[in-house]
Order: structure tokens, then C-alpha cells, then sequence
């Protein structure tokens, strides 16, 4: 089986929004801002069938009716966050399957920065659309939840293999990168990392995506043992 493909699209200024391309299946991941991914799309003469919004904030949403009225595409989002989301079409939850080409995306709940929000999984092609969950070498806010359901929600990935792709709203992973060596300055891999990250931010490119196995190395949120030193170490990148 051939494994997707995924276009990143930079929007705003520093989201990342998707385009999901497998077969004569198209789908759109989090569309902030709709003109870059109408430009992708049609460039590469593309139609999306469907729109994924992994919660409801606006630096995600606000390219949705753009590209539902010019693409006819179906909206899929959250079903806890329907109320902050207009035009929902299908409203998932945790564990609800989607048929994508010749395989599933998996919806995995995992609350924390928003009350509702939810991550896309291609267990086949190993790909995890990870919203504002997790992000390179970070994790989100607790917005609208605690530390420990951040915590709870980042444990759920980390049982994912480890060669999972993980595609992220925001290009962070610079300023990510020099907090994660506040908390582990003698990590060898998180200092690699970071010069990796340097060059690439240097020449404008993305850092994304990131894999698991990197996450598990380098990310200190998702290093922390317990739910007491998550909510530690989150407090102190509040204040960073």
C-alpha cells in the first residue's frame, strides 16, 4: 500500500495548514487562511473532498467556508466543539473511523488546549495530524483544559510507533528547541537538534514533520515522567 502524501502550507504567520492526497482522494487538514491552500490546490489541479479541523480556533477554521463553497467539500470536526464550529457536517469523536482512499484516518481525542480538541491518525500511511497537541520539540497551552488532560492526551500518542509522521499547526520549533535546553542542557540529541533547527529556520524552510522517535528523544513535554513534571515544566514554558 502507498502512503499518502501530505503538502504543507504555510498560512498566516507561522500556522501550517495540510492538503491530504491519496488516489483521487483530497482532504484538507486546519485551513486558516484560504488563499494559499485555494492557490495549492488549483496549481496542482486538486479538489478536496473534505475539510478536517482538529478544534475550533480561528487561526484553523477561517479558511473553512472559502473552500467548502468553492470545492463543494464536507466539513468533519469535532463533535464537542459543533457549537464553535459553523457548517459541520460530520461531527466525530474519539475512535470514529474516516474512509480516505484505500485506507482509515482514526480520531483521537485528546483535550487540553481546547475542551474539544482532537487529532487525525493514518495508522496505515503513519501519519498524525497533531493540530496544536503537540507541536517540534513543544506542546500547546492548556487553553481551555488542565496540564494533566494535556498530559493524558500526549500519553495517547506516544503509543503510536514511532516512525509516525507528526504534522503540527505552527513552525515553533526554534524558540521550542532553546526552552527544551533550559530543561535538559547535557541532552546530546536536543543540541544536534537545535543547530539542525537553526540552519533550517536560517534558510526560511519548515521543520516539519517531525516523527515520534524525534519527539520521544528531544521534546521534554513528552519526556516528562509523571503528570506533576508535565505541569512543571508547562508553567515554566508560559513564562518562557
Amino acid at each position: 500500500m502507498n502512503t499518502a502524501e501530505v503538502i504543507l502550507v504555510p498560512v498566516l504567520s507561522d500556522n501550517y495548514a495540510y492538503i491530504l492526497h491519496k488516489g483521487d482522494q483530497v482532504a484538507v487538514i486546519d485551513p486558516g487562511q484560504p488563499e494559499p491552500l485555494i492557490y495549492e490546490l488549483d496549481n496542482r489541479d486538486l479538489t478536496p473532498s473534505v475539510i478536517l479541523n482538529t478544534h475550533h480556533h480561528s487561526d484553523h477554521i477561517a479558511g473553512n467556508k472559502a473552500l467548502l463553497d468553492k470545492y463543494g467539500a464536507r466539513l468533519v470536526a469535532p463533535e464537542s466543539e459543533r457549537a464553535r464550529i459553523p457548517g459541520i457536517n460530520k461531527a466525530v469523536k474519539d475512535g470514529t473511523i474516516i474512509e480516505f482512499a484505500d485506507e482509515t484516518i482514526e480520531v483521537i481525542d485528546t483535550p487540553g488546549h481546547t475542551s474539544g480538541h482532537i487529532c487525525y491518525h493514518l495508522p496505515q500511511s503513519k501519519i498524525l495530524f497533531a493540530g496544536d497537541l503537540i507541536f517540534a520539540m513543544g506542546c500547546g497551552r492548556a487553553f481551555e483544559g488542565t496540564a494533566e488532560e494535556l498530559y493524558a492526551s500526549i500519553e495517547k500518542i506516544k503509543a503510536l510507533p514511532a516512525e509516525t509522521e507528526i504534522y503540527c499547526g505552527h513552525e515553533y520549533t526554534l524558540s521550542n528547541a532553546e526552552f527544551c535546553l533550559t530543561v535538559e542542557p547535557d541532552n546530546d540529541e536536543l543540541i544536534a537538534r537545535h543547530k539542525e533547527v537553526k540552519q533550517y529556520r536560517d534558510n526560511n524552510l519548515p521543520t516539519i514533520p517531525t516523527t515520534l522517535e524525534k519527539e520521544m528523544q528531544t521534546n521534554v513535554f513528552l519526556r516528562a515522567k509523571s503528570a506533576e513534571e508535565f505541569a512543571d515544566i508547562r508553567q515554566k514554558k508560559d513564562n518562557f
